[in-house]
């Protein structure tokens, strides 16, 4: 037997039986279930497909509680040997589906799920590679849910660096958030993975360490590498950490969306006047461009009709809540022509999609139709101890939180000047 292939089999002896193969927890899944349904619907009985499953922790979640039938994939055929085991003792088989296959390669047609789920699994064939080879098989309406391990601070120090790029080398939230709408996808909801789900994690990897055999073939070369992982953990575990993300394909309808240039502006105005009874939101769309403080370049974002003239229009601008920087998005206006064809949903999945990429604010706040806009995972703002400083029904006032892991601020909402407020 190699030095290698006795180290390899000595990593998986150590991993063996474990509930985790990497960093997360039920309240996790289950978190990011809820976001999936909160941002969309899904058919009556989806098809989820489970990718890098390991011994099948979110696969039995989700066929458990959910209901689903999941088809549960990994190249390591004892964790799906695992996985059969778990499913028959809690009476799942009829709705568990292990196979063995490289989520690379996978051997399913265009559309063939609503659900794909990859959590702690991505990063075997990379992020970006994951985003591209994953998308074809999302079904319309489809969402795609995967974590990913991440810097959590803009200036990692050299000793995590040395760990972490030689062999995986992380980007920042934002970075990854740019990187999925540039591959076609919205960002709806984003999830910073407490410190107890890589608890869940080292806890009992840390227990096997312990009890290993460091004579056995290839085990000590397992052992240092684990060791190594997990003092990088204890001694720089706040330079890094896992996110969840909650991704849907973006609109491939004929709505082409793009920030606004100079010479869109006459454009943007017409829209606001014909989408409106009076003037008055054409004028606070002028009112802002011309606030400084208020105004957030590559936040004014215009859909294109088929034919190039400007259709809609989503604006968003700095507020407050208290003395917290917070953003409001107000107007979005599609002309009457247009209208229920799908451009206000694009435009505003457009403008979001570049707030989140922007990085630097958490927390949009919008006043608005509450049967509109928590498709795009806005809730009533109360539920943050958010108000308004005006009289407006308590379902109307409505606030999106991007991460949240920093906290959200609770107050009274404070608009810029132009809103007359």
């Amino acid at each position: 037997m190699s030095d290698n292939t006795a180290s390899f089999e000595a990593f998986f002896a150590l991993h063996r039986d474990l509930p985790r193969q990497g960093p997360g927890s039920e309240a996790t899944t289950r978190h990011l279930l809820s976001a999936v349904s909160a941002t969309g619907p899904l058919p009556a009985r989806p098809r989820v497909l489970d990718l890098g499953c390991g011994p099948g922790a979110s696969a039995l979640l989700l066929a458990a509680e959910a209901g689903v039938e999941v088809t549960a994939v990994d190249l390591h055929e004892p964790f799906l040997d695992e996985l059969r085991a778990a499913a028959e003792a809690r009476s799942l088989t009829d709705r568990i589906h292990p196979l063995h296959a490289d989520m690379a390669e996978l051997p399913f047609p265009d559309g063939s799920f609503d659900l794909v789920w990859a959590e702690s699994s991505a990063y075997s064939i990379g992020f970006d590679t994951a985003l591209r080879t994953w998308r074809r098989l999302l079904a319309p309406g489809g969402a795609l849910v995967l974590t990913e391990c991440e810097w959590t601070t803009d200036a990692p120090g050299p000793e995590a660096r040395a760990f972490w790029d030689p062999q995986y080398p992380l980007r920042t939230s934002d970075e990854n958030i740019r990187a999925a709408t540039a591959a076609g996808y919205h960002v709806v909801h984003v999830h910073r993975q407490p410190e107890s789900d890589w608890d869940a994690y080292y806890g009992p990897l840390s227990a096997r360490v312990a009890a290993a055999d460091p004579e056995a073939p290839g085990m000590a070369r397992a052992l240092a590498a684990t060791h190594e992982e997990l003092a990088m953990r204890r001694e720089h575990g706040d330079e890094y950490g896992y996110t969840g993300y909650v991704l849907r394909p973006a609109d491939a309808s004929q709505w082409r969306t793009r920030p606004e240039t100079a010479a869109d502006l006459a454009s943007v105005r017409a829209v606001n006047s014909a989408a409106f009874p009076t003037e008055e939101e054409a004028a606070l769309v002028d009112a802002l461009r011309a606030d400084p403080e208020a105004w957030l370049s590559g936040l004014s974002y215009v859909a294109e009709a088929p034919d190039g003239t400007v259709a809609g229009h989503a604006l968003i601008t700095r507020c407050r809540v208290g003395d917290t920087p917070a953003l409001a998005l107000a107007p979005v206006a599609v002309l009457p022509a247009y209208q229920g064809r799908g451009v206000g949903s694009a435009v505003v999945r457009a403008v979001l999609d570049a707030a989140r990429a922007r990085g630097g604010d958490d927390l949009v706040l919008v006043l608005g139709h509450p049967e509109y806009y928590p498709r795009f995972g806005f809730v009533p703002a109360s539920r943050y101890g958010i108000k308004p400083g005006f009289e407006v029904p308590d379902e109307a006032m409505m606030a999106l939180v991007f991460d949240g892991s920093a906290g959200v601020p609770q107050g009274t909402i404070r608009y810029p000047a132009a809103f007359g407020v």
